[in-house]
């Protein structure tokens, strides 16, 4: 990711420090914070997930241009400097990737709304889409009851929803009068969140400008008429469970792995099926790295399988490269095509509708369990009560229960 600015060299130093930056999504806009930092070479553009900084791959600024590169993100943000503001785009270099008009004012620290006044809405809510799906890009998962979770200091609001493909990262802001406003965007997921609390203790949720939702607390749920969320460990299956799964893609280099290996003879093999495009597997990816250090060595094996957004090696090959430098991934990531050829390519599965969807081999080769989504850490308890039901999977398999 790049973003380009023309700046007369003297005013270089202004930049420095937090901004309040707003990405456009169709009719809504995305407030964010970005941080600038250093010069010359040292310059640093960061976006925030939460309160963790993602830092830039290199910066450089030039022919009244100022550049960052986030190389993992495969993406650009273009801008000029007007007076205190900047002025641009944010664009996905991806195949079929968006471009978003980009402007941002430097930080103002906002006043907190009376937090004797504000509603109290934190812990475990459910959601349902109440009317038709407005968004563009229509996706059936947007048919599908959603959890949310929102943590809540005073007047100020954090938390994420969790789809069944995963969650959208962490949401923050607050109340502003009767309104509840939570946002979320770091390079891509962009999220805005409007919700009013209602008289029977719902909330009238909008997101992005487009599709309305009803939330309930999750005991209140079904009473509200909210449907429950589709279990993960559910969602997707396979057509004959006594039958070895079978898997067979080439690495980027050409070399070929397979289910019949002796490698992954008698062992317990974890298939992450998922792509460098998607931030949920990007979430996924350094607890599979955990899972790996800390089992390899009792016969736990991983295979990432990957589809990609180009279908084109030549094209996808930068990005697994770079996936697997910036998680510092030790187990072979394959290439298995497109991102829509799941089906034809392991056909074995049954009803696969999400990125990542990780599915557990025990030591006879056999699916044990089919795992759709991840809960980040953005989902709090959601995340650790994952952790807990994967290693206690893994350890049953491990032992040969």
């Amino acid at each position: 990711m790049v973003l380009v600015a023309a700046l007369p060299l003297a005013a270089q130093t202004k930049l420095d420090g937090l901004w309040d930056a707003v990405v456009v999504v169709g009719p809504a806009e995305i407030p964010f914070r970005f941080e600038i930092s250093g010069q010359g070479p040292d310059l640093k553009g960061f976006f925030f997930e939460g309160e963790k900084r993602i830092g830039s791959t290199s910066g450089k600024d030039g022919d009244g241009k100022l550049q960052f590169d986030f190389e993992f993100l495969n993406s650009t943000l273009t801008a000029t400097l007007s007076g205190e503001t900047l002025e641009g785009s944010y664009r996905s270099h991806r195949k079929n990737g968006r471009e978003y008009p980009f402007h941002a004012l430097r930080h103002s620290p906002s006043r907190a709304s009376n937090e004797s006044k504000s509603p109290q809405i934190a812990g475990d809510w459910e959601m349902k889409l109440t009317g038709e799906d407005k968004s563009t890009a229509k996706d059936p998962r947007t048919a599908l009851s959603w959890k949310l979770y929102l943590h809540q200091s005073g007047s100020e609001v954090s938390g994420s929803i969790l789809r069944v493909d995963g969650d959208t990262g962490t949401l923050t802001g607050g109340w502003q009068g009767d309104s509840l406003v939570l946002s979320h965007f770091a390079g891509e997921r962009p999220v805005l969140l409007e919700a009013k609390l209602q008289p029977d203790g719902t909330l009238d949720i909008l997101l992005n400008k487009q599709n309305q939702y009803l939330a309930a607390r999750a005991g209140d749920a079904r009473a509200k008429g909210i449907p429950a969320p589709p279990d993960p460990s559910q969602f997707t299956s396979v057509k004959e469970p006594a039958e070895p799964f079978h898997f067979r893609f080439p690495d980027i280099s050409g070399k070929l792995f397979s289910d019949t290996d002796a490698q992954f003879k008698n062992k317990v093999v974890i298939l992450a099926i998922g792509g460098t495009w998607c931030p949920n597997c990007r979430d996924e990816a350094p607890f599979l790295v955990d899972l790996y250090n800390r089992y390899h060595t009792q016969g736990l094996e991983i295979v990432g399988v990957n589809f990609e957004a180009a279908g084109d090696l030549a094209e996808d090959k930068p990005r697994i490269q770079s996936f697997v430098e910036e998680f510092s991934v030790p187990y072979p990531i394959l290439y298995a095509g497109a991102i829509p050829d799941v089906k034809e390519k392991l056909p074995q599965i049954s009803n696969f509708g999400a990125y990542p969807t990780t599915i557990y081999l025990g030591r006879d080769g056999r699916v044990a369990s089919i795992h759709a989504g991840f809960a980040s850490g953005a989902t709090g308890e959601a995340h650790v009560a994952l952790r807990r039901e994967v290693d206690a999977l893994v350890q049953r398999l491990l032992s040969g229960d």
